[in-house]
C-alpha cells in the first residue's frame, strides 16, 4: 500500500445501493438478512452480476469524487454485511434456515449449521480484482468475523459455539489470504456481537479472530459498534464499549470504533494504546449532513488520547440505509474536517 497522508479516511463498508438495483423501502423494513434474501434485488438473475458491478463503480466514484483516501466496493453485491459469505461456506442448510435472536431481541432466520463449516473456493477476490482495477487508490474489502457469524447462526453440529467459530475463523483465513492475493489493501473484520454479547466474546472471540488473521501478509482491521443507526431507531446506544480494551492484544492492526452517534468519551481510546484507531466522526442516526468544523471538532478531541499517527477517521458504520445524496455529503464532510485537522498539525 502506498504511504497514506496524517489522519487517512476511510469508509466502514456499505455505500447507498439504488433504487434501481435493490428495493430500498422493502430492506428498510426488515431486519438485516443472514440468509439468502434474493427477492430484494429488482434486476433478474441474468443481468445481476452486471448491475452490481455498475452500482460498484458508481460507489467508487462517489468516494474518490469525496476525497476518501482508502476506498471500498460499497458492498453493492450484498444483501447484508454478512449474508453473501456465511452463506457460501459448506456446512449450511440454505433452504431449511435456523433462528437465532438478533441483538434487538427480535427472533430472525439465520444460517443453519448442519456439517462442517469449510470454504471450498474463493468467495469476494473476484470483488477485490474488480474494486483494484477500477480505483485509484488504496482499497479495502469487508467481511463478518467468526464471532459475529456464531452468534448470527443456529448450531445444530457443533458441540459448542467455540468450536463452530474456530471452523469460521479458519473459513475466513483461508479467505482473507485470497483477498490480499486479489490485491486488497486493507481488510477488515466487522464483528459487531462483540459489544452485543460480551461475556461470549470473553470466552472465545479473541482467539477466533487471532484464528481468522493468522499468516495472512497485510493489513488488517476489526469493526466494532453499536448496530446500524437505522435498525436501532428509538434505542439508546451505550455511552461506552463493555468489549474493547480485551481487543489490544489481538492480532489484527486496526480498530474501528463507532464513536460520533452514541457520543463516545474519547478518553476510552487510550485503552488501545497498540493499535491504529478507526475512529467514527459521521453520526449516521442524522440525516443532517455534518459540517467539516464539526468534524474536525470530534478529530481534535480523540488526538487528546490518541496520537495523530495512530489515527484514521470513518464513518460510524455503513451507509447503506441513507440517500445517496446524504452519504456523499457526509464523506465531503469527513474529508474537509480530517483536512482542517492535518493543516493545522502539518501546516500543510
Amino acid at each position: 500500500m502506498r504511504p497514506l497522508p496524517l489522519l487517512p479516511t476511510t469508509v466502514v463498508g456499505s455505500h447507498p445501493q439504488p433504487d434501481w438495483l435493490i428495493d430500498r423501502e422493502r430492506l428498510k423494513s426488515r431486519l438485516p438478512p443472514r440468509v439468502r434474501a434474493r427477492e430484494l434485488w429488482r434486476v433478474a438473475e441474468p443481468w445481476l452480476a452486471d448491475a452490481q458491478e455498475a452500482a460498484t463503480l458508481m460507489a467508487i466514484r462517489d468516494q474518490e469524487e469525496a476525497g476518501v483516501d482508502i476506498i471500498g466496493d460499497g458492498e453493492m453485491r450484498r444483501e447484508s454485511y454478512s449474508n453473501r459469505l456465511a452463506t457460501a461456506l459448506s456446512g449450511i442448510d440454505i433452504d431449511n434456515p435456523g433462528v437465532a435472536i438478533d441483538r434487538t431481541g427480535t427472533a430472525n432466520p439465520v444460517p443453519r449449521v448442519v456439517g462442517p463449516i469449510r470454504r471450498t473456493s474463493p468467495i469476494e477476490a473476484q470483488d477485490v480484482a474488480f474494486l483494484r482495477r477500477h480505483a485509484r487508490g488504496p482499497v479495502k474489502i469487508t467481511l463478518p468475523g467468526p464471532f459475529t457469524m456464531t452468534q448470527q447462526a443456529q448450531n445444530d453440529w457443533y458441540p459448542d459455539d467455540e468450536a463452530l467459530a474456530m471452523d469460521y475463523a479458519r473459513a475466513v483465513n483461508a479467505e482473507i489470504k485470497d483477498l490480499f492475493a486479489a490485491g486488497a489493501d486493507v481488510v477488515q473484520l466487522d464483528e459487531p456481537y462483540l459489544q452485543a454479547r460480551p461475556r461470549d466474546a470473553g470466552r472465545y472471540a479473541l482467539e477466533a479472530i487471532d484464528t481468522a488473521v493468522e499468516g495472512v501478509g497485510g493489513m488488517t482491521a476489526l469493526h466494532v459498534c453499536f448496530g446500524y443507526a437505522h435498525v436501532h431507531q428509538g434505542r439508546a446506544k451505550p455511552s461506552g464499549y463493555d468489549f474493547l480494551e480485551e481487543l489490544d492484544a489481538a492480532r489484527v492492526d486496526v480498530i474501528s470504533v463507532e464513536a460520533a452517534q452514541p457520543r463516545l468519551d474519547p478518553a476510552i481510546l487510550a485503552r488501545l494504546p497498540s493499535k491504529t484507531i478507526m475512529l467514527g466522526v459521521i453520526d449516521l442516526d442524522d440525516p443532517a449532513v455534518e459540517t467539516p468544523d464539526a468534524v474536525a471538532a470530534r478529530i481534535r478531541d480523540a488526538l487528546a488520547h490518541v496520537p495523530a499517527e495512530r489515527l484514521w477517521i470513518a464513518p460510524d458504520c455503513g451507509m447503506k440505509y441513507h440517500a445517496r445524496d446524504v452519504a456523499l455529503g457526509k464523506l465531503r464532510a469527513m474529508v474537509d474536517g480530517a483536512r482542517i485537522v492535518r493543516r493545522e498539525l502539518t501546516g500543510s
